[in-house]
């Protein structure tokens, strides 16, 4: 991956990984109904994915598929929210979530499990 991948790439993405391997023309429909967006500007965003190497272009149709997963993208971004605003401490950052956030007692006991996991 070159680069942060911006919310725009991410919905390209988003279509990519629910639908797996997708012409470009059914992205800029899906998008089009979904965000609005005119095809012009689904294939302006699907070039600099493709510039970035997070998608890929095969012929006939430009047919579109994802380079990275889902999961890839999630811990690229939480590593660069880590670095960003808690100075690289995952712990801080869970502190914050959960001086934030009311959490229900499955997902307490799923964190403690977790927990349990790493010790």
């Amino acid at each position: 991956m070159n680069g942060k991948i911006f919310d725009s790439e991410l919905k390209i993405l988003d279509v990519l990984w629910q639908n797996g391997a997708t012409t470009a023309r059914d992205i800029a429909a899906r998008l089009q109904k979904d965000v609005g967006w005119r095809k012009t500007t689904t294939y302006t965003v699907i070039r600099k994915c493709l510039e970035k190497g997070i998608v890929a272009k095969e012929e006939p149709d430009f047919l579109c598929r994802p380079l990275v997963t889902r999961e890839q993208v999630q811990q690229m971004e939480t590593a660069d929210l880590l670095d960003k605003l808690y100075d690289g401490a995952p712990d801080r950052l869970i502190a914050s979530l959960l001086d934030s956030q009311k959490l229900s007692p499955e997902q307490i006991s799923r964190l403690k499990h977790l927990v349990a996991e790493l010790e």
